[in-house]
């Protein structure tokens, strides 16, 4: 299992960084990424500190620990510097919380998030086909989410995906211990959005196609 969003209590996660990546290595996760919830007010608080516990943790633990954010709830025209500064800062992953339908995420935050390049456009709700068509050209992931109330669209981002060719991921957003899920059950998640076992062994590559052009 690759999951590459989660949070701590560096935003509204209820562990530890390490807690959290021990948890993961516990159930079998070979990579985690914490993607902690950033605005301009603390992106230079939570950044250099995922960095420096990532790069303790990876010294001693198998599972991979990454260092990462989410962009989320920005006026829209943000998200483009601010990517390029949580990558100077160290984010190795760039989330952009996208349009859930659960939340009020400014209008036009997909699109400004595609152009602006983040890793995973995390979910997007119900996005556009032109939207995820973009997400196909410029290399943005879309999610598919074990997320309560996220996960509502899943299968709407889903068909659209493959409708387009667009490229998908399959992330847990945890924010408790029990948000971490099997192997099996992220299966049950993609099935559940009317994928099939090639599609979610394609998600997890996919996962692996973005660790792998981490610097």
């Amino acid at each position: 299992m690759i999951d590459l969003h989660t949070h701590s209590l560096f935003s509204d996660g209820e562990l530890l960084p390490s807690e959290l990546v021990r948890r993961a290595e516990a159930i079998g996760y070979q990579a985690v990424a914490i993607t902690d919830h950033a605005d301009s007010s603390n992106l230079d608080w939570v950044i250099p500190r995922l960095v420096q516990v990532c790069r303790d943790l990876n010294i001693h633990w198998k599972v991979r620990a990454v260092p990462g954010v989410e962009l989320t709830h920005l006026p829209t025209d943000l998200i483009a510097p601010l990517t390029v500064r949580a990558r100077a800062m160290g984010a190795q992953i760039v989330l952009a919380h996208g349009e859930t339908v659960v939340e009020p995420v400014p209008p036009g935050t997909n699109q400004k998030a595609i152009y602006a390049g983040v890793d995973i456009l995390a979910h997007p709700g119900l996005i556009f086909e032109e939207e995820a068509i973009l997400a196909r050209e410029k290399g943005v992931f879309l999610e598919i989410t074990s997320r309560k109330g996220h996960s509502l669209t899943n299968g709407h981002v889903a068909r659209l995906a493959k409708k387009v060719g667009a490229h998908l991921v399959l992330n847990t957003d945890t924010h408790s211990p029990e948000d971490l899920i099997s192997r099996d059950n992220a299966m049950k998640v993609a099935f559940g959005a009317g994928l099939k076992l090639a599609d979610f062994e394609q998600m997890i590559e996919n996962s692996w196609k973005i660790l792998s052009r981490l610097r």
